[in-house]
This record gives C-alpha cells, structure tokens and sequence, in this order.
C-alpha cells in the first residue's frame, strides 16, 4: 500500500506539473497568436508538418496549415514559405505533399522554400534560424501547438508571432489526442530549450534569398 500510494503521489505531481507547464506556456504567448487578416508582416512564414495519409496526401490539419500559409501569400504578409517536415523514408515525403498542396492554392514556386529534416517542432524551428538564415518569421500552426512553437522559438532566439491554421471543426476525440500530447510535448521542449539544446540534423547553409 505504501509504494501504491507514493506511486499516485508521484503521478499526481507529475500530472499537475505538467498542466501547470502547458497552462503557463499558453497564458504567455497568447497574445502573439493571430488570425490570418491581423498577422503581422514578415518575409518567412514557417509551416510544420503534420503528417500524411496513406496516399501520400496531407492530413486534414497539415492542408489547414497549408491554405493558411498560402492566404498569407495572398494577402501579401509573406514572401517565401518554408514548408518544413519528415521525409526519413521514401513512401513518406511531408515538405513534398506540403509543396504539391500550395501549388494547387496559387502559392509559385519560386516562393517555396522546403525543408526536409523537419523532424519535430524544435528541429523545423533550429534549421529555420541555422540552416535557412531565418531570424524573424510568422509560425503557422494550430492553436493547441502554437504556444509550444513560439516558446521553442524564443528560446532558439528566433523572432516569431503565431498565426492560426484552425480553419474547421475538427474531430473531438482527435483534438483531445492532440492536446493530451502537448502536456508530455511542451515539458520535452522546455527540456530541450532549457536544458540539452540538442541539435539536429543540419547540413549545408541555404539562405533564404
């Protein structure tokens, strides 16, 4: 009974620390968070991948993140969009998908910028300022991962203001998913921020013209 009751003790501290994390991280970048038609202007909007579906095609929030960037495009808040995500395996191409679906929006290509080892939040945001030669830029995401982003941001030394990519209802149980994620997520990227500062895959500099 004893090791029982310290082990829920543990979890319960554990727990709490985890939404006190999450809760404090979202109450302070709040305010850099935007809707498309009141995002600041910046050269780079940075777009995060979010996955694939089985036929090699965007999911639902990655295309959201995608139109988003490009209606940024449109309304002349942006000049070059880098489009930042996995592509470990060769049936699995994220900044590819995410390429093919701005196209389709009227993004040109010569405002492309892809970025293929775009692994995890904190390697898209590290390679941004690194690899690309970006010190200011629009995050373009959903509301439950844009606190974590603007805090990795921040802590890299990257200028950033959120813009919002929530342009539907998404499925409950899939948003619950989400956001129970970003309690684990937002502590591992503080960790990182604060503490290891890893670094990623990087390479040759390519600054964005």
């Amino acid at each position: 009974m004893k090791k029982l009751t310290l082990a829920l003790k543990g979890a319960g501290i554990l727990t709490l620390t985890l939404l006190a994390l999450r809760a404090y991280t979202t109450a302070k970048y709040r305010a850099q968070i935007h809707p498309v038609d009141d995002a600041p202007a910046e050269r780079v909007a940075i777009v995060f991948g979010a996955g694939l579906r089985r036929n090699g095609t965007p999911t639902s929030i990655l295309y959201d993140r995608v139109a988003t960037a490009a209606e940024l495009y449109r309304q002349g808040k942006v000049e070059k969009l880098l489009l930042s995500g996995d592509n470990r395996f060769a049936d699995h191409n994220e900044p590819g998908a995410m390429r093919q679906a701005a196209l389709a929006l009227g993004v040109p290509d010569t405002a492309i910028v892809l970025d293929y080892a775009g692994r995890r939040t904190y390697d898209t945001c590290y390679r941004a300022k690194e690899i690309f030669g970006v010190t200011r830029a629009l995050l373009v995401t959903q509301n439950f991962h844009l606190p974590r982003a603007l805090m990795i941001c921040e802590g890299l030394g990257l200028e950033a203001a959120g813009v919002s990519a929530d342009r539907r209802a998404y499925l409950k149980r899939a948003a619950i998913v989400w956001n129970i994620r970003e309690l684990f997520a937002t502590a591992a990227a503080w960790w990182d921020v604060h503490v290891t500062r890893p670094v990623p895959v990087l390479g040759e500099r390519i600054p964005i013209p």
